[in-house]
């Protein structure tokens, strides 16, 4: 496969045996629910505009590109960590992980795989970390934003399940109006119960009444 950034990254394998195939993860800070990984090997026949790091494009732009990639891709593969995988491992070892599993569930097996940030799974292919890779190799780009819009979509279903947490409006991030809901009714089965935010209400206790699940504050 050609070198997709001439210039940039030299480096890279420059054959038409080459399967090259970017990945990134979403979720890796949240305290609830699964972190998620995404492989895309892209075809260069069938270019993608607008592809670059999930986290700056809307969630409008993500959600219109996450179907295209789908289709034009040459291959795409979406997987996750759970939970209590997180809690077992670590949240480093968990995405790694979860970006192993996506690379090993592509329907055309990848000579070369691309992976977002400075570190790489083991895997049974070569792989090559690139920092900030998400916003310079469009197949990396691609991975981000399908592991983005899938585990956004994993965290809308999980509010339907636990309304009281908002999962729906923070998507599992610490931010104040989960900090708020987590302090008053505790943990959920799927916090991350080994995030210090988590343990703190686990120590402390709801403050109100836990609704039962699937039941509005």
């Amino acid at each position: 496969m050609k070198n997709p950034n001439p210039g940039l990254f030299d480096y890279l394998p420059d054959s038409p045996d080459e399967i090259i195939c970017g990945v990134d993860e979403a979720g890796r800070g949240p305290l609830a629910g699964p972190v998620f990984a995404a492989a895309v090997i892209l075809d260069p026949a069938r270019p993608i505009d607008g592809l670059r790091d999930s986290k700056k494009l809307t969630e409008a732009k993500r959600d219109l590109l996450a179907p295209v990639i789908k289709a034009q891709a040459l291959a795409w593969a979406i997987a996750e960590a759970s939970e209590a995988e997180i809690d077992q491992l670590n949240i480093l070892q968990a995405t790694m992980l979860a970006m192993r599993r996506a690379v090993e569930a592509l329907q055309t097996v990848p000579t070369l795989a691309l992976i977002d940030g400075n570190r790489c799974p083991v895997m049974k292919i070569q792989s090559m970390a690139i920092v900030g890779g998400d916003d310079k190799v469009e197949a990396i780009s691609a991975a981000s934003i399908l592991a983005k819009t899938a585990r956004d979509a994993a965290l809308v279903s999980l509010h339907e399940a636990y309304p009281q947490y908002c999962f729906d409006q923070h998507k599992g991030y610490g931010t104040a109006l989960h900090l708020a809901r987590l302090r008053e009714f505790g943990a959920s089965p799927v916090h991350r119960r080994s995030f210090a935010p988590v343990r703190a209400a686990l120590a402390a206790g709801p403050q109100g009444g836990v609704p039962a699940r699937g039941e509005a504050a």
